[in-house]
């Protein structure tokens, strides 16, 4: 009978020390959960900064090209074309 005890008591031991290993387990997940959030969002505000400061580089460089530069004229005039192409489509939508 004793080792019978000796068994269970064991059993218990082994699954109280599961139990807590699963309980650390549960808050290593949520904490890296998280963490995983928080770069996630990082991502997205910097993904957004190099979207806007690639616009700010074509503005710049246009900017540049209208100011007399020839680096990027044919980029600004192909820029400039297109833009006109868009206000002409608007003013026959608009005429229609």
């Amino acid at each position: 009978m004793s080792e019978l005890t000796e068994i269970v008591d064991s059993l218990e031991n082994r699954i109280s020390k599961l139990l807590h290993k699963y309980e650390n387990l549960k808050q290593i997940h949520s904490s890296l959960e998280e963490e995983m959030n928080t770069v996630k969002e990082e991502n997205q505000r910097l993904t957004q900064k190099i979207e806007g400061s690639n616009q700010e580089v074509q503005n710049l460089k246009a900017a540049n090209a209208m100011l007399g530069s020839t680096e990027f004229k044919t980029e600004t005039k192909l820029k400039l074309n297109s833009l006109i192409r868009e206000i002409d489509q608007c003013i026959v939508q608009l005429s229609e």
